[in-house]
């Protein structure tokens, strides 16, 4: 294991200023001009990096619009070629109504999502700087899902299309991810809000148990008191589709957050020391595997 001291460090300020400039792009539901250009913003912050970014784009019916939509899943490479495997991810795409927001005439507004869809990314756009510079010794892929956060309440068929998509179609020929063998899939979704609490999600608890141990185990030994070892309410997420595929996916969300699906999820409910949390683990992880993941 490598010491603690060892590890690059992950600047929660950086991980918040990657988490303002995609908030500056607006709201970003899946099909808007607004996630086109965060697209090109990761890809061309991969190329700047010397890493590959994979565009992997299918068509879907929006669920909540009913109309035809383009969804496209981002894939950036890093390390050796094939082999083991990491697989961190997170969805880009923002809800296109703040449909649980206390005033009803907000309620019909895109989500600007600070918190839920820039966090998880911005988490992973930090990393792709840390892991450019200090290679990790196994193969990580970091995934960009689309098409997370657009179903009615209550109805799981209309969330998480591209993870369904990728989680489906990963093993194809041409893919980026068949030359390799994932070890686990470590989703981060609304990791941000101060006062930061991630439990052990109730689906990752019961199917992927070994991977939830292992990585709340490596939280402890990190000393980040926001990844508290108790269980917690299992959450719809895009790590489903790939357990229901057959892989080890964890979930590290913070479902307590009371801005959740509302015009309150602004840069300003995120706290940079939670985020430095979050990406010392993933950091750690990514730098220094897991036995047997």
């Amino acid at each position: 294991m490598i010491a603690a001291a060892e590890l690059p460090t992950f600047s929660g300020d950086r991980a918040l200023h990657w988490i303002v400039a995609q908030c500056d792009l607006g709201p970003r539901p899946p099909g808007s001009l607004a996630l086109e250009r965060l697209r090109r913003l990761i890809e061309a912050h991969a190329d700047s990096l010397g890493l590959p970014c994979h565009r992997l784009c299918f068509d879907a019916e929006d669920p909540w619009f009913k109309r035809p939509v383009r969804l496209c899943n981002l894939v950036v490479a890093i390390g050796p070629t094939g082999g083991d495997r990491l697989w961190f991810g997170a969805h880009y795409d923002t809800r296109p109504v703040c449909d649980l927001d206390p005033d009803p005439a907000q309620r019909d507004q895109p989500l600007l999502g600070a918190n839920d869809g820039a966090s998880g990314t911005a988490v992973l756009l930090h990393l792709m700087e840390i892991l450019a510079a200090n290679p990790p010794p196994r193969g990580v892929d970091l995934l960009f899902f689309d098409g997370e956060d657009s179903g009615p309440a209550g109805d799981p068929a209309g969330f998480c299309l591209g993870s369904r998509h990728l989680a489906a179609t990963w093993r194809d020929f041409a893919n980026p991810l068949a030359v390799g063998r994932p070890q686990g899939l470590i989703v981060l979704d609304m990791v941000c809000r101060r006062g930061l609490r991630i439990g052990m999600e109730g689906f990752s608890r019961r199917y992927a148990p070994a991977l939830c141990e292992a990585v709340f185990a490596r939280a402890a030994q990190l000393g980040l008191p926001a990844f508290v070892p108790e269980p917690a309410v299992p959450v719809f997420d895009d790590h489903v589709p790939f357990i229901e595929a057959g892989l080890p996916a964890l979930n590290l969300i913070d479902f307590g957050f009371p801005e959740w699906h509302t015009a309150g999820d602004v840069p300003a409910v995120c706290d940079p020391a939670s985020l430095a949390q979050v990406g010392r683990l993933v950091v750690a992880l990514a730098l220094d595997p897991l036995p047997g993941f």
